[in-house]
């Protein structure tokens, strides 16, 4: 029986994991054994004290501080692998899972040893009937986004296909590989986190998978908060930099440019300037650039795949349904017909 370990971070959840928990022990997995990993963001809902009261087998990890997703999840990830776990499944706090999926996941994930993500077919609740994520996509200057979202289930069919990265609201990882290729990036502290490490998996040779049989409800909420901005924007050029040969980087660079142009515009309409200017001194840091090419060289030694292999899957075209703006009309076309040329100049 395979050993899985759930690892759900909490951060002020009080609210959301009646619902998760409660779903997570009434559906116990037939093919494998589980065991459920909090790891405590430091909240002060008293979420911790709900926990200890009500669920007694769960192992509870406190943190004296926020640590954002990546390093919280990695705190649950070191101890899986201490522990001689062989998955782990990670799952978001607002997250509800459905029978048999954990079961779906590990059968899905054990049959091929290419495999080292598989995420379930996210399903948006209460809109159960709504699709939020069958995979998610990365846009060639760095964005993600998920697929299919807000369409209805019955409009893609249930096939199972190779993606660009999973989402970390859901996914079943593999621990020998994650001993390879390494845990979450702990610099991203949030957002672009499941990006980058999905972006890895590729470059050593490994596939993230959908299994849209296995279900899971995200109570997602699209958030525009300034924070998830500077976030967002900072860690977009992070994984780019981190993970591109760097004469890709100069062939999307007139790109990369213009974008940037649209985007510093942007950035004053709403408001959020200040933290535009803040991703560029971020980069103006010397100590920026030094974790910048560690982590090239880290990946340099992982990397069994060139960048044409990479990029061939990668989408010229931003498709999030939450985004709707003229701008985003506009340029959409022309920053997709520039990616179907240059990607075919890539031969490195």
């Amino acid at each position: 029986m395979q050993r899985v370990a759930i690892i759900i971070v909490n951060f002020n959840g009080q609210k959301y994991l009646p619902d998760l928990l409660g779903s997570i022990f009434k559906f116990f997995p037939v093919t494998a054994q589980q065991k459920v990993i909090i790891v405590d963001n430091h909240s002060t809902d008293d979420s911790v004290i709900w926990l200890k009261e009500n669920y007694q087998q769960l192992i509870i990890l406190e943190q004296e501080k926020n640590l954002g997703f990546a390093a919280g999840n990695n705190v649950g990830i070191k101890y899986a692998i201490n522990q001689n776990f062989e998955y782990v499944m990670l799952l978001n706090q607002d997250t509800i899972v459905t029978e048999g999926y954990l079961d779906k996941m590990v059968n899905r994930i054990s049959t091929d040893k290419r495999i080292a993500a598989v995420q379930p077919k996210l399903m948006l609740y209460p809109l159960t009937d709504l699709i939020n994520s069958l995979g998610n996509v990365i846009h060639y200057l760095g964005f993600g986004y998920t697929y299919g979202h807000k369409l209805s289930k019955f409009e893609i069919l249930n096939s199972k296909f190779e993606i660009n990265y999973c989402s970390g609201a859901a996914c079943l990882l593999k621990v020998d590989v994650l001993r390879k290729v390494g845990l979450f990036d702990e610099d991203l502290f949030m957002y672009h986190e499941d990006l980058d490490m999905g972006w890895r998996f590729t470059l050593a040779g490994y596939l993230n998978v959908i299994e849209p049989e296995a279900v899971v409800y995200h109570k997602y909420e699209f958030s525009r908060s300034i924070q998830k901005y500077y976030f967002m924007e900072r860690n977009r050029f992070k994984v780019i930099l981190e993970n591109y040969n760097f004469l890709t980087i100069l062939l999307i660079l007139p790109a990369l440019l213009a974008m940037e142009s649209c985007l510093f515009i942007f950035s004053f309409i709403n408001g959020w300037w200040k933290e535009k200017i803040l991703v560029y001194l971020y980069f103006f840091n010397p100590f920026s650039w030094h974790k910048i090419f560690k982590k090239r060289r880290e990946i340099r030694h992982i990397r069994v795949k060139n960048d044409r292999e990479i990029v061939k899957n990668f989408s010229g075209l931003i498709e999030h349904q939450e985004v709707k703006n003229i701008f985003l009309k506009l340029a959409n076309p022309i920053f997709n017909f520039y990616w179907q040329i240059v990607k075919r100049l890539i031969f490195w």
